[in-house]
């Protein structure tokens, strides 16, 4: 259960900062293992092409130092759901922390 809550968070965290600016996933790792998150590729991947699936980001491809890297994006569809979530995060920090 736990789990399925980290996840949650982790998809938030990651449309935020896809609004920024484009983000890949070895970035990804290092800036959520700031915020105590320890996600291997195998973890983090999927969450990426799901939110890409979903249309909440959308991929390029680059190629850096003659390796490919796919940078993700955040879409207009994926604003909304972020603003939404914040909106949600902000009443249940409201109704449980204060």
């Amino acid at each position: 259960m736990i789990r399925e809550f980290f996840l949650g968070f982790i998809k938030i965290h990651i449309l935020h900062h896809a609004t920024k600016r484009p983000v890949y996933g070895l970035w990804l790792i290092e800036e959520l293992s700031r915020h105590g998150y320890q996600l291997s590729p195998g973890t983090l991947y999927p969450i990426l092409h799901s939110l890409e699936k979903e249309k909440y980001l959308k991929c390029r491809q680059k190629t850096i130092e003659g390796k490919k890297r796919k940078y993700y994006k955040i879409t207009p569809k994926g604003k909304k759901a972020l603003i939404e979530a914040k909106e949600k995060i902000k009443e249940l920090i409201n109704e449980v922390i204060i």
